[in-house]
């Protein structure tokens, strides 16, 4: 057959999309390592598990040593990846559940919304600070041990980073990479059956926001920025017909949804059956957002939102009310007293 009237092959992209798409291929139905390695009890939901609480002192973590950055992200996945582009008659869509937790608290751990996507087979990402990480590292390793899930970064305790330096965007950043490094590896120790994918490094700010210095160290560090174009609105304690609503009212190919998985979102555990379901009856398929990128051209913009641009004004100012009274707090305390010298001659004093 001449070469100009033999059949085409679908491209590295379409054959992903394909692949994701289609039931009985490895991405569909790929084996869970999590259920050959724990138990039923030891996956199930513990009481007061799901709901956050106030830390104590002995649940104060430090911030592991820093991992080292990556190759900067410049070209089409520099800026800040709000959906993706697909291929014609390509229905994949990104399921992401933020697992942010502040300083001074331990944030929960909604375990029906993973019961539900390991039930149905969907790939989801998982937007982890590094604190919660550390605090949760049984469930951390769970979440790693899956093929179906990836683990991406949200900072080490949800920081508003939109005045931060290059120095403490890298802070934040490679903190929590390290982080989701020492998950990974924990799920190796603890099930063979393991294989972790290796994934792009992403990045999601906290609260959205982001201003274009902390944007281009985040770049820099070697992390793909993602948002979403779908906000599902599950932290405003709407009910759960509400949040399905709200993402079906604004999905489509390519999307890229946000929720949370650390009960910050009310009733995402009831509404996620319906997302999952309603979604599958319109003909979507399910991915990461490292193979959804994979699948298609990333859209990007150039600053941080939640809906348009300048709705994160008000964390930003927020954020920068506390540093300053915080700086006043500290230009108001009484300076520490003076260590008296040792008079000339004397022995050094030991303890």
């Amino acid at each position: 057959m001449p070469k100009s009237v033999r059949p085409s092959r679908p491209g590295p992209a379409a054959a992903l999309a394909l692949a994701l798409l289609l039931p009985g291929t490895a991405f569909a139905q790929e084996a869970t390592p999590a259920r050959q390695c724990w138990s039923a009890d030891q996956l199930a939901l513990k009481p007061g598990e799901r709901t956050p609480r106030k830390a104590t002192a002995a649940e104060r973590v430090t911030p592991p040593a820093s991992a080292a950055a990556g190759t900067p992200v410049t070209g089409a996945l520099a800026g800040v990846v709000r959906r993706v582009e697909l291929p014609a008659g390509v229905r994949l869509v990104a399921l992401t559940f933020d697992l942010c937790e502040t300083p001074g608290q331990i944030a929960g751990y909604d375990g029906p919304i993973f019961d539900t996507l390991r039930r149905e087979g969907a790939a989801a990402t998982f937007f982890a600070g590094g604190k919660w990480l550390a605090t949760h590292p049984a469930r951390a390793a769970q979440i790693a041990a899956d093929p179906r899930f990836e683990i991406a970064g949200h900072s080490w305790d949800h920081a508003n980073m939109h005045d931060a330096t290059p120095a403490q965007v890298d802070q934040e950043v490679l903190t929590t990479r390290a982080g989701i490094t020492a998950a990974r590896a924990s799920a190796v120790a603890q099930c063979p059956a393991a294989r972790p994918v290796e994934r792009l490094n992403l990045f999601r700010f906290p609260f959205g926001s982001c201003s274009a210095g902390s944007l281009a160290a985040a770049n820099a560090a070697g992390e793909v920025v993602i948002q979403w174009d779908v906000v599902s609105g599950d932290p405003a304690n709407i009910p759960a017909a509400a949040i399905v609503d709200n993402v079906m009212r604004q999905v489509r190919p390519g999307s890229i949804i946000v929720m949370h998985g650390n009960g910050n979102g009310k009733h995402t555990r009831e509404a996620l059956p319906a997302i999952i379901a309603r979604l599958k009856a319109a003909g979507y398929g399910f991915a990461t957002v490292s193979e959804l990128l994979a699948a298609g051209r990333p859209v990007t913009v150039s600053s941080c939102y939640i809906d348009r641009p300048g709705d994160t004004a008000r964390y930003d100012e927020a954020a920068r009310r506390r540093a300053a009274e915080k700086a006043a707090a500290r230009a108001a305390a009484p300076a520490a007293p003076a260590t008296p010298a040792a008079p000339a001659g004397a022995a050094p004093v030991t303890r």
